[in-house]
């Protein structure tokens, strides 16, 4: 679900314009709070989909001396280290428009 989202993201650092993120939103602290919140739903999800593939190797063993290592296991778990960072996931998101916010008037 989220792997094609990564696949835009560059996996090396860039610089960024803080004028061309302060831009949609007039703000750039707002912009980070936009940013901030869609990298903690993206992380969510990220633990979500490693936790339900986790789940098919767990092993309800007594002591942590019965516990055992799965090779797949611990290939999964490579794959998800190795994924981008779900800022830089929301960053690229934002930058692209494929971020929807509103902001709610006070008045």
């Amino acid at each position: 679900m989220i792997e094609n989202r990564i696949n835009k993201v560059p996996e090396n650092t860039i610089t960024r314009d803080l004028c061309e993120f302060a831009a949609p939103t007039g703000n750039i602290y707002e912009t980070t709070v936009i940013i901030s919140k869609r990298a903690n739903q993206i992380a969510a999800e990220l633990k979500q989909e490693l936790n339900s593939k986790l789940e098919e190797f767990s092993n309800f063993a007594d002591t942590l001396e019965e516990t055992f290592e799965n090779k797949e296991q611990i290939e999964i778990s490579r794959h998800y280290e190795k994924l981008p960072k779900p800022n830089l996931i929301a960053t690229k998101e934002f930058q692209e428009g494929e971020i929807h916010y509103r902001v709610i008037d006070k008045n």
